[in-house]
């Protein structure tokens, strides 16, 4: 290890009490968060931890030990087990790279190629390729531009993300979510309704970071990295990766920042960004500005927090700005809001005249104020429509390619889809939205079998006899949120 400088605003945590209360928002974010994630500088002559075990093991203990350990020597722990295991998880249909070889070709001689690449990284002979820009429609019209990786570069990419993720899932805190193992967003979306039911949340803060992955400043994100990583191998193979370049209509780009959307240490490297930019801040603004209540839930870039104080959220806002506008960011003037919200929202903005509380949106779901059977606040979550009338769009596309398939390809085809959009959508609450989107992908199914023929037309009774066969019904699948909230969060140590 070597002796480590103070990090930008450092923040000490407090540890929370093995015998605390049922976590709710940020306060279940604590749990299961690691303690002291401190910017001291680090003791020189500490050694890597004596007596732990070995492998992935020991990087894991001393990373929970000691917050100010840099970690020397890492790119051994990148070994043909691993890059074998990150190729079977790699998906055998994703889409190639700009070599274009593809999952099933390289496992023709997987171990040889492994082997092969596995010599290259330790020798210092590997070379990163450009990704193949590739653009995927958004809800709102625009183009999300991916970056896809070769094969090679994925399967080492997963490989150390696994190894780094020792490390970094010791320091990461409670309330981020996104890309991280073991968390969905379906427990980033638990932990938002369990916060604004628990706690005194009056107004709601639902903040978007403008293009963030292409304004990722790559200076501070070397030294963000290297507040942990001394090992220069592993800090040259990720600049390799952000400096290899984009290839787009068959041109090579070099973009000066950020970090290519889709690569997989993308989701990584983005969280070490906002853990150092965001997450201690907010986290040491809480301890030192907060007057009431305050919760934060993110999400990679998107992220929301709740105040019980109008004027904690005010001037929140206002440091927030200042905060990322150091690190060259930004947050975007059109998604970012500060609303009204919560339990006493619709009746307080009522004796106002102000009319309803407005709504937000996160993670696929609009937010709604809304009132149980009994009266009582309840919060609503349906399917974004922009959401719904996008993926309609896409099933009623895809349909016209497979329209004269047989009738039960088709059928699982349709199931599949529905299956998949009630997995993540069938939350309580929302049973109108996933029932329409059934609804209305049986009538594109029906649309579409008349028009394979006009001399057979599909009557509707025989087409909800397809419906009933092939289609799932639209049942709600998730639990309540703050029910699995607890289940996911009591019983576990206060820290992790």
């Amino acid at each position: 290890m070597h002796e480590h400088g103070k990090s930008d605003n450092p923040v000490v945590p407090a540890k929370p009490s093995n015998n605390a209360g049922v976590p709710v928002a940020e306060a279940v974010e604590e749990r299961g968060l690691a303690k002291g994630n401190t910017g001291r500088p680090t003791r020189p002559g500490r050694s890597a931890g004596e007596g732990v075990p070995s492998g992935l093991d020991r990087v894991r203990e001393v990373a929970r030990k000691d917050k100010e350990a840099r970690f020397t020597a890492l790119l051994h722990h990148v070994d043909l087990p691993r890059l074998w295991a990150a190729y079977v998880a790699i998906n055998p249909k994703a889409a190639p790279g700009v070599d274009q070889v593809t999952w099933d070709a390289y496992g023709e001689n997987l171990r040889e190629n492994l082997e092969d690449l596995l010599a290259r990284v330790h020798s210092g002979a590997y070379r990163a390729s450009p990704s193949r820009r590739a653009y995927i429609p958004k809800p709102d019209g625009r183009q999300r531009p991916l970056g896809i990786a070769t094969l090679e570069d994925k399967i080492l990419q997963r490989a150390l993300v696994e190894v780094l993720n020792a490390i970094y899932e010791e320091d990461f805190l409670g309330f981020s979510y996104g890309f991280r193992p073991g968390r969905s967003p379906h427990d980033a979306l638990d932990a938002l309704a369990t916060g604004i039911l628990r706690k005194k949340v009056n107004w709601v803060l639902d903040a978007d970071i403008s293009d963030f992955f292409s304004k990722l400043d790559r200076t501070w994100l070397q030294k963000f990295l290297e507040h942990r990583i001394a090992d220069k191998r592993v800090l040259r193979l990720i600049q390799k990766w952000l400096n290899a370049g984009v290839v787009e209509n068959g041109k090579w780009l070099d973009p000066v920042e950020g970090a290519p959307q889709g690569a997989s240490v993308s989701p990584l490297l983005a969280n070490v960004y906002l853990h150092y930019v965001f997450d201690r801040w907010a986290r040491q603004w809480r301890k030192r500005h907060a007057r009431g209540d305050l919760i934060v839930v993110r999400f990679a870039d998107d992220f929301i927090v709740g105040f019980e104080h109008l004027g904690d959220a005010k001037q929140f806002l206002r440091d927030l700005r200042e905060r990322i506008a150091k690190f060259n960011l930004e947050l975007h003037p059109d998604k970012t809001r500060l609303i009204e919200f919560g339990r006493f929202a619709a009746e307080r903005r009522a004796a106002r005249g102000a009319g309803k509380p407005e709504a937000f949106d996160f993670l696929g779901f609009t937010h709604i104020c809304g009132k149980g059977k009994n009266g009582s606040f309840w919060l609503r979550r349906q399917t974004i429509k922009k959401r719904l009338r996008a993926k309609l769009k896409q099933v009623k596309d895809q349909l016209k390619r497979r329209r004269h398939w047989p009738i039960p390809d088709q059928g699982r085809w349709l199931r599949s889809v529905v299956q998949g959009h009630l997995n993540y959508y069938a939350v309580p609450g929302n049973s109108r939205a996933i029932s329409a989107f059934r609804r209305q992908l049986g009538r594109l199914w029906l649309s579409a079998l008349r028009r394979r023929s006009q001399r057979h037309r599909v009557t509707w009774e025989r087409m909800r006899r397809l419906i009933t066969r092939w289609l799932p019904p639209a049942r709600i699948l998730h639990p309540y949120p703050e029910v699995r909230f607890d289940v996911r969060t009591q019983g576990r140590s206060p820290v992790r």
